[in-house]
């Protein structure tokens, strides 16, 4: 078999590509990362590490079209809405079609992990996406994240900074799917990028905060620069990694299947 594991410079991934690895042999699985400009620059460290522990080349690709979250808003002018964020379908699914088409797999893989929110979501993904013909190998040896991050220190891996840092993913620095807590961490850990989605709020007329009015019960639209710094909890916030995957549908809506799957 020719398999194409997907690494995301996350923790789940890194271990996913290493049990492909050990499962189908070196010469026939391609390791692949999508690359974006506003990741954090220990993830380059990170790559390097895994690769010493693979044995094997991790392969970047990105988009021939924009650099960052940055670029897809200022050139789209959308930022998210219903149908998902416009970057992670330009950034990361766009570019992972385009080698699909290129390149021919028999099947890949994907870190999703051992948890109840993730295999419903590696069902859902599998009816939307058969021809990847997923495969899962955390769910398959019931790894979860934390059990994934002890792998990677047990053989000397340091984690990407972005956990370090408290960050549940490690996603592109300034998240447009972050809640107020996350915006509000991203304010103070790098200004910088804070201050550059503020700014591209104002200039596209788009938000990346929304919330429900008690009273009107109308969804309300909030710009980054108005903001209070005291707003949301950050350690309860759950983002999704977007890594090399879509926006799957009916995430949210769990399967019967799940619960068996779990609980085997």
């Amino acid at each position: 078999m020719k398999i194409i594991a997907w690494f995301s410079c996350g923790i789940t991934s890194a271990v996913a590509c290493k049990l492909a690895l050990d499962e189908y042999g070196k010469d026939n699985v391609d390791i692949v990362y999508i690359g974006i400009k506003s990741a954090h620059e220990d993830n380059a460290r990170f790559i390097k590490d895994c690769e010493k522990w693979y044995g094997k080349e991790i392969k970047t690709h990105k988009s021939k079209k924009y650099e960052d979250q940055f670029e897809v808003i200022e050139q789209t002018k959308y930022v998210n809405g219903a149908n998902g964020a416009r970057c992670t379908l330009e950034l990361k699914k766009q570019v992972r079609f385009d080698i699909q088409k290129k390149f021919q797999y028999d099947a890949q893989i994907f870190g999703f992990e051992f948890s109840v929110k993730e295999i419903n979501r590696s069902l859902r993904f599998k009816e939307q996406y058969p021809e990847t013909n997923p495969l899962f190998p955390l769910i398959d040896f019931k790894l979860n994240k934390d059990q994934c991050a002890n792998i990677a220190i047990k053989v000397g891996i340091g984690l990407p900074t972005m956990y370090k840092l408290g960050y549940n993913n490690n996603n592109c620095i300034g998240c447009v799917k972050g809640g107020k807590g996350y915006w509000n961490k991203i304010r103070k850990d790098f200004p910088e990028h804070f201050k550059r989605m503020a700014e591209l709020e104002r200039e596209v007329g788009r938000t990346c905060l929304k919330t429900l009015n008690s009273k009107t019960k109308e969804t309300e639209y909030i710009y980054l620069d108005e903001l209070n710094p005291k707003a949301g909890r950050f350690q309860k916030e759950v983002m999704p990694d977007c890594g090399s995957l879509c926006d799957i549908k009916y995430a949210d809506i769990i399967k019967p299947e799940t619960m068996e799957i779990f609980n085997e």
